[in-house]
């Protein structure tokens, strides 16, 4: 099973699992983003949960990190078995900042909806089909949720969580042809603080992604100009904006 913990200086978290784990999980986000052309209102979103996709595939290949885990095997539950075996075992591991979790977590609520509605034969109340209840990508995706909102629960004030909850999983909540460069605005912004302030901004940076502000579509502007210049698709274009070659996690 998959967990997720908050990092010691809150500049992201640890994602923590099995082989099996991740390997499910790299499957089930291929197939509920769909095929490249499959949602080209989502395009730019795919191309950023794809991201997590990647790191999860570098961490099945030993690319990232790996973590202990106690497996419950005691010396009286292995004498009882007649086994020699270890008491710990090995989980992939790896780091994502926080506005980029929060990001995955809700561009996925979109993916959710149209996969389900792809696989629905009812129309209407997509959710309650039978096609649509017992798909295992899906479940697979609200498991991965769980998780992230379960480490949020563990990592800011209980006052924040109701609001926060409302912004992040309301049904109006879309990354409909979402300007994605702002997530490295954002991302490159929350590195800025210090350890205290990162907790504190959490919930700010949820705001920020789903409000689409005036400094979001200041951003929006920008991009779509760029392209239109360079006569490219806008997901091509880069912001000048640098990540640290280290995080202090």
């Amino acid at each position: 099973m998959i967990t997720i913990e908050s990092t010691p200086n809150h500049a992201g978290v640890t994602i923590k699992g099995d082989f099996s784990d991740f390997h499910q999980l790299y499957d089930a986000l291929h197939e509920v983003v769909g095929d490249e052309e499959e949602y080209p209102s989502h395009y730019e979103a795919r191309l950023r949960v794809l991201a997590l996709c990647y790191d999860l595939r570098h961490a099945f290949m030993g690319d990232r990190g790996v973590a202990f885990v106690s497996n419950g095997l005691d010396d009286e539950t292995k004498r009882w078995h007649g086994i020699v075996a270890p008491d710990k075992n090995v989980y992939l591991t790896f780091n994502v900042l926080w506005p980029e979790l929060l990001f995955y977590t809700m561009a996925l609520n979109d993916f959710a909806r149209l996969h389900a509605r792809k696989l629905s034969k009812s129309g209407y109340n997509y959710f309650e089909d039978k096609n649509v209840i017992w798909d295992a990508s899906l479940a697979q995706i609200r498991l991965f949720q769980a998780a992230v909102f379960e480490c949020i629960q563990q990592t800011v004030p209980s006052t924040v969580l109701g609001r926060l909850k409302n912004m992040m999983f309301g049904y109006s909540v879309s990354f409909e042809r979402y300007t994605t460069q702002y997530l490295d605005v954002l991302n490159i912004r929350f590195l800025e603080l210090d350890r205290d302030k990162r907790v504190k901004n959490i919930s700010i940076m949820v705001k920020r992604l789903v409000e689409k502000g005036d400094e979001y579509q200041e951003y929006r502007v920008a991009v779509n100009q760029a392209a239109k210049t360079h006569n490219c698709s806008p997901d091509d274009i880069q912001l000048n904006v640098d990540y640290p070659e280290e995080i202090d996690w």
